[in-house]
């Protein structure tokens, strides 16, 4: 059975078709991690991703990039869990908290000949401890994914948003790699779920239903939270400032922030600052060598051709291109938006 990116509403609403089942929470609070993604009983159908009961879809108002790959997210919270709401922070999940996320070419356009491909599975597991990462890497026959500590390079096909076949050599990283975004301090942490990208409506098997609601419904969550959500930066209808800072937040800003990996830098790209030197108005670069390609500043308002920032969103060399890993291509629509909004800055 293929499994295309219209799938994601048999993902969303038909849980119906699901038998029942539930997550193995004795394999999840596990030092050790398990051999492959079956065992945890995440989903009732695994090729298809449908999730079990106890397990939600859920989706971001911005996504990180990651060469093109479509991703299908869901979160398990065990029964009784509660995640307090932190202004502008990841949620605090309790422990046994699962964030599932399954890295495909769906290749679904309709004269396609590509079959749909799923890539790898990241899981990040709430411990007592902190949080822990694995990736699973699937199998040919598309049945199962299996753990991954060193990594793979997957060389593939996909078709992009034109209808174009795309070569690529997709990279899973191994368990070391996934700290270079994931890591906060001392500490892994997740990126993606804070309220402000995920206040948005997706379908669930009673309906359409903003996502914070639902996860009060089931008592994750408490009921009035207020947040200054970001935008789809891909919306052209949205402000092209507020898409550019979605972004920039979600690409760069878990690094690019106080605190983050790249605190060094003084160049701060989270959601919510507003500083201009730190955003990188007129700010010289720390420490950038030939990255800064003998440009002065990290942005330029008006020259984004003098900016060192789009500089490195468009280099495709390690040693020069941002983000550092995570991707072997262009973001060309991506580039596109930055050079936009940098000229009318």
């Amino acid at each position: 059975m293929k499994l295309y990116k219209s799938s994601l509403l048999i993902v969303f609403t038909i849980f119906s078709l699901s038998i029942n089942s539930e997550v193995n929470q004795s394999v999840v609070l596990n030092n050790e991690a398990a051999s492959k993604l079956s065992d945890y009983g995440f989903f009732s159908d695994l090729t298809l991703q449908v999730p079990t009961d106890g397990v939600l879809p859920y989706d971001l108002n911005s996504p990180l990039f990651s060469d093109y790959a479509d991703k299908l997210r869901f979160i398990y919270i065990p029964q009784g869990g509660y995640a307090e709401y932190h202004p502008d922070e990841v949620f605090n999940f309790p422990n046994g908290s699962v964030l599932i996320k399954t890295f495909a070419y769906l290749n679904d356009f309709s004269e396609s000949e590509l079959d749909p491909q799923l890539l790898e599975t990241r899981l990040l597991i709430k411990h007592d401890d902190g949080w822990k990462n694995i990736s699973y890497v699937w199998n040919k026959e598309q049945t199962d994914a299996y753990k991954s500590i060193a990594g793979k390079t997957i060389s593939t096909q996909f078709v992009n948003d034109y209808g174009k076949i795309q070569d690529i050599r997709y990279r899973v990283p191994n368990i070391n790699q996934c700290k270079e975004c994931h890591q906060s301090g001392e500490t892994i942490t997740p990126i993606g779920p804070k309220a402000r990208n995920l206040n948005k409506d997706i379908s669930y098997k009673d309906g359409y239903m903003n996502q914070l609601l639902k996860w009060h419904q089931e008592g994750w969550i408490q009921e009035n939270i207020s947040t200054n959500s970001m935008v789809d930066w891909s919306d052209i209808n949205a402000d092209l400032d507020a898409r550019a800072r979605s972004y920039l937040d979600i690409n760069c800003g878990h690094c690019h922030i106080e605190g983050g990996s790249a605190d060094t830098t003084g160049l701060y790209l989270d959601f919510t600052e507003n500083r201009k030197i730190h955003l990188g108005y007129f700010k010289k670069p720390i420490a950038a060598g030939r990255a800064s390609n003998n440009l002065k500043y990290s942005l330029v308002p008006g020259k984004p051709d003098e900016s060192i920032l789009l500089y490195r969103m468009e280099s495709l060399d390690p040693g020069i291109m941002m983000p550092e890993s995570g991707r072997a291509l262009q973001h060309t629509e991506a580039i596109d938006l930055l050079r936009k909004w940098i000229h009318q800055l």
